[in-house]
């Protein structure tokens, strides 16, 4: 009985979310609620709490191909630290034009007070890193 019950618990904590994070594909929607309602707001103001990473990307770029993974394995290791959204521009173009994306993949490093850091192109994994540390002020 006691072996069930581990089970049955070990499930439902799985089922509740417990498992690693990933980057969060958001929509216009979604960005509006976590990082910026531009509808309501004409200057920048940040809607979360935490440091965050916005990855603008497009499914055919090669450079945002390169760095997926990397976001991906970043999401997981500094989980509950830092959060990753990921914006597709050829779905939400809206957002893409007023936080004045042009390149992809371009990925902007938000800090929780709101201050951040807009970076262009395919980083390699440790750069992403570097970033994390010593701009969003984020350790593992």
């Amino acid at each position: 009985m006691k072996k069930i019950t581990i089970i049955i618990s070990l499930m439902l904590a799985v089922s509740f979310g417990l498992q690693a994070q990933h980057a969060e594909h958001i929509d216009a929607k979604a960005f509006k609620e976590k990082v910026y309602n531009y509808t309501k707001n004409s200057k920048w103001k940040y809607e979360g709490d935490m440091p965050i990473i916005v990855d603008f990307y497009a499914s055919w770029c090669g450079p945002c191909r390169y760095i997926a993974p990397f976001l991906e394995e970043l999401a997981k290791e500094y989980e509950g630290k830092i959060k990753i959204y990921k914006v597709n521009v050829d779905k939400d173009r809206e957002v893409a034009m007023k936080m004045r994306v042009r390149a992809m993949p371009t990925l902007f490093f938000i800090k929780a007070d709101g201050k951040f850091k807009k970076v262009l192109g395919g980083l390699p994994k440790a750069n992403l890193e570097h970033e994390i540390n010593n701009y969003l002020k984020v350790q593992k």
